[in-house]
């Protein structure tokens, strides 16, 4: 499995890839993306700001993140301080053909190195509680679960906010 910088020559491997993912979050009643997010739009912004990462396998992508430092304002309601400099990962999606071989881990692991890379010792990341996947994913990669809230911009659904601190350098 490789790791890179997603391109804009990805767009359209990327959203073919949510069009697979998104009828098997909804089938188990994880409602967190739909037909209008995660859009082109969003990849593209992510793109441009040098923080989408894919991993690839024989060339083909086998799963996406968001590494970035954007922290919602719904953070607070775990008590974070959200001025605190954070690697936040966000919009992680695999792959179905892909499953199980460790691509999301991988790329959590991605976030990791490039908290490392920026001295950054918090990494973040939310969830839909109905997401049952990265609910054991993320305590096995050492993500403290940190509370439960509602994001402003997605009405009607909670998520599951877990944290991960790393020993400074």
């Amino acid at each position: 499995m490789q790791f890179r910088l997603a391109t804009k020559e990805d767009l359209p491997s990327l959203m073919a890839l949510v069009r697979r993912v998104v009828p098997l979050m909804r089938a188990t009643g994880n409602l967190q993306w739909d037909e209008t997010y995660p859009n082109e739009a969003v990849f593209q912004r992510d793109i441009d700001l040098n923080q989408l990462w894919v991993a690839a396998v024989a060339g083909n992508i086998a799963g996406v993140a968001a590494v970035t430092m954007d922290q919602e304002p719904d953070y607070k309601q775990v008590g974070w301080n959200i001025e605190e400099p954070a690697i936040v990962v966000h919009r992680l999606a695999v792959d179905p053909a892909f499953r199980g071989q460790g691509a999301a881990g991988a790329l959590m692991q991605k976030a990791e190195e490039v908290a490392v890379e920026r001295g950054i010792t918090v990494l973040r990341v939310d969830t839909n509680m109905q997401n049952e996947a990265t609910r054991r994913l993320f305590p096995k990669l050492g993500y403290v679960l940190a509370g439960e809230i509602n994001l402003e911009f997605r009405p009607g659904l909670r998520f599951l906010c877990y944290e991960k601190r790393l020993l400074p350098k």
